[in-house]
């Protein structure tokens, strides 16, 4: 198996399959590309002209979530997805609900607290910030802590694909100095902390604040 990642650190989509990858122990070769300016044999691969894309061999696999799920059949063990169908398709959505939702507000945080000043070099967008804080996280948040329950992890409480991709998004929240605040979302906040410390988080965190920390963050 040789497998090669291309896409940045800091993007949310290539954590989530590099966590995928550290959890099944699976070596990979990492090309850190930003999502601008691609090259054209790039674009070729993925038409969309977005990170991550993987490649095992011959074989070409664009989207972080096609790229777990191709994981999860070539190496099932750990297993990541639940096999029964429902819990199967809850992980499914909340995968759907980490990139699709949870995405914006993060990355409002992100982009305007962290990429803003520091690789856009203009001024923080306060209005945009408030906008995630106060409307765009707090439904998805007061909703997570509702479906958290007693549990550890997101579904059958057991670590899966849902864990993975909420989590990964949630990163850069921190990166870009947002929190889920305990006080409000007990429940959302302890889950949070306890998939960070796993080593497959906790590692590349540590990566991602090193890099960040060089460009004067």
């Amino acid at each position: 198996m040789s497998l090669k990642l291309s896409g940045v650190n800091l993007s949310p989509y290539v954590r989530k399959v590099r966590v995928v990858l550290a959890e099944k122990g699976l070596d990979y070769d990492h090309e850190p590309l930003m999502p601008f300016n691609l090259p054209e044999a790039y674009v070729a691969k993925h038409p969309l002209k977005k990170i991550p894309l993987l490649e095992d061999g011959e074989k070409v696999i664009p989207d972080s979530s096609a790229i777990c799920a191709y994981l999860e059949a070539i190496a099932p063990t750990p297993a990541l997805y639940p096999s029964d169908a429902y819990d199967r398709a809850r992980a499914l959505w909340y995968e759907e609900l980490a990139d699709e939702g949870i995405s914006a507000g993060a990355g409002a945080f992100f982009r305007e607290n962290l990429l803003a000043p520091l690789m856009f070099k203009r001024e923080t967008d306060e209005a945009l910030v408030a906008q995630a804080r106060d409307e765009t996280l707090p439904p998805l948040f007061d909703y997570l802590e509702g479906q958290l329950g007693d549990q550890d992890y997101l579904v059958g409480n057991a670590f899966s694909i849902a864990d993975i991709a909420v989590a990964s998004q949630l990163v850069n929240l921190r990166h870009g100095k947002g929190e889920v605040d305990a006080g409000r979302w007990p429940k959302l906040a302890a889950w949070l902390e306890r998939v960070h410390a796993r080593p497959s988080f906790k590692g590349l965190i540590e990566e991602e604040q090193a890099g960040i920390k060089a460009m004067g963050g």
